[in-house]
């Protein structure tokens, strides 16, 4: 037990949300308690995680849980661990909300894109049809996120985008997309910032310069693919070309690595392959599920492709193995699912509440010390 790396996760506590700070001590250990000293009030370890408040141990709810990211039905862990079916969904959704509030916290931010790819997947759901709609950040690997709708729609497309928009700087940026048109007014859309002009009225809105689309329309004669046409929607040829080379992403446009990642996701969830009797019973579990997945890729899952090579000596090397959020700088190591099941997502930190009049002594004292 580390008190250094925890924090007061009291609303109500001046000292909520920091770490480091030494106000928080141990408790009791055996049931993994700490305390506050500035609020006196006892939190548990797991507050925070899926973990709380559960009756089972959190190693099988980890290996449940890496179990389902990977794709084992749940019929499977249902007859293998002897439980109930509604006690590993609920399990599931808490998890998948938890990765989900995890990557908000620690993907969607600027960085540096170059070149993005966006693709959408057909999910059969029982009594409906299901859009999942997700974006891959070529240089790095890393899944940026989803988006899920009923309808493959504007809706859908501006949602996805404005994930992108969210997790990119105002540089170069290069986006492949497929032939829906809706992408095109998507992007055109999103992508503009305000012009401040000092005056009175909405400011107007001015596009982001170089922001490259490239689409690769595939043209099928009845099953079969027989052309694929590559053409910019919008930018130059020159500047997709020197963002391709700049992520690695091949030398001409194309939407191989969001198609390898569907692949992945379509691997581990049956109801998102194309040919199969599996349906989707409950369309409110897709989300928390796919975060769960794309997660667990980000943080724990090793791609081959971003191996960087250690030279150990002068007649020999050895490969150092890279998951997408250690070559997109986030973390320094390959996470197990069980360290990405217990990271606590830091709450905001306290704001001294509204006052009329002067402010008292320990007021200030408080506000001096926990809002600097």
């Amino acid at each position: 037990m580390d008190p250094q790396t925890q924090f007061c996760p009291n609303l109500a506590c001046p000292a909520r949300g920091k770490t480091g700070e030494k106000n928080i001590i141990i408790h009791s250990r055996k049931p993994e308690r700490y305390q506050c000293t500035v609020c006196q009030k006892t939190f548990s370890a797991k507050v925070g995680t899926p973990f709380y408040r559960l009756h089972h141990s959190a190693d099988l709810v980890t290996c449940v849980m890496t179990l389902i990211a990977f794709g084992c039905p749940v019929q499977a862990i249902v007859a293998a661990y002897g439980l109930d079916e509604r006690t590993v969904m609920t399990w599931q959704q808490r998890s998948g909300e938890h990765c989900q509030q995890v990557h908000t916290h620690l993907v969607i931010r600027p960085r540096d894109l170059i070149h993005v790819q966006l693709d959408e997947i057909r999910v059969k759901a029982q009594g409906m049809v299901l859009w999942l709609a997700m974006a891959v950040m070529v240089s790095t690997r890393l899944w940026l996120g989803a988006a899920v709708s009923p309808q493959r729609d504007e809706g859908l497309i501006g949602e996805i985008v404005q994930l992108v928009r969210e997790t990119a700087l105002a540089r170069p940026l290069l986006i492949c997309v497929d032939g829906l048109r809706s992408y095109l007014s998507a992007i055109q859309a999103v992508f503009r910032s305000p012009l401040p002009h000092g005056k009175k009225g909405r400011p107007q809105l001015i596009h982001w310069p170089d922001i490259h689309i490239g689409r690769v329309i595939k043209q099928y004669q009845g099953k079969r693919m027989v052309d694929v046409i590559r053409k910019m929607a919008q930018g130059s040829e020159v500047g997709a070309k020197a963002l391709l080379t700049k992520s690695q992403g091949g030398s001409k446009l194309n939407t191989a690595y969001i198609e390898r990642l569907n692949a992945t996701f379509r691997s581990r969830l049956a109801s998102l392959a194309r040919r199969s009797r599996a349906l989707l019973k409950n369309p409110e579990t897709l989300t928390p599920l796919v975060y769960l997945m794309g997660s667990v890729y980000n943080f724990c899952s090793e791609h081959k492709s971003l191996r960087l090579k250690l030279w150990v000596s002068e007649r020999g090397y050895r490969w150092v193995q890279r998951t997408p959020a250690m070559a997109a700088g986030i973390s320094d190591h390959c996470w197990s699912v069980k360290e990405l099941l217990q990271f606590r997502v830091p709450i905001p930190a306290w704001e001294p509440p509204k006052h009329r009049g002067k402010r008292s002594a320990a007021e200030m004292a408080l506000i001096t010390r926990w809002c600097s």
